[in-house]
């Protein structure tokens, strides 16, 4: 598995991956419904600034040859705590003929050595709380529960 830097050639790729997991997101909470009617309508502002950000990586997944997914890491601190320097998983998907497959174990393997090499003390994830498959995942992974965020309509 290779985890490929993108580049702006890439954006199409990108934006179409991130359409198909924000999209499945949509079924665990109302809050996740999506301003664009389709995939042609999603602009890919958000990846090319991804691109000038020092601190957001963008990557396609490869595996033996081909594309098979996409992942988006952001470094960060935490300056008041001992353990300070954080690497984010922010997106992870692996397109759906691939999964189920290891692929995902793999790239998250290969994450923990880029937050070594980064300096990072530990890796941050997130998922929606009924996706059951992206809690067992990343539990079987070795991530732990620390915090639980709470949000609110007030429209």
């Amino acid at each position: 598995m290779k985890l490929r830097p993108a580049t702006t050639s890439d954006l199409d790729a990108l934006v179409d991956r991130w359409y198909d997991l924000a999209t499945a997101m949509e079924t665990h909470d109302d809050l996740n419904e999506l301003a664009y009617p389709d995939r042609d309508a999603v602009p890919d502002d958000g990846f090319r600034a991804h691109l000038d950000d020092d601190d957001t990586t963008d990557y396609l997944l490869v595996h033996a040859g081909e594309t098979i997914g996409f992942l988006t890491l952001r470094e960060g601190t935490h300056p008041s705590r001992s353990h300070d320097q954080y690497l984010r998983v922010v997106n992870l998907a692996i397109d759906e003929p691939h999964r189920n497959r290891g692929h995902g174990a793999t790239v998250l393997d290969r994450v923990r050595e880029l937050a070594r090499e980064r300096g990072c003390d530990f890796l941050k994830v997130g998922c929606e709380w009924d996706n059951e498959g992206a809690r067992r995942f990343y539990t079987d992974a070795g991530f732990r529960p620390k915090r639980v965020e709470y949000v609110q309509s007030v429209g």
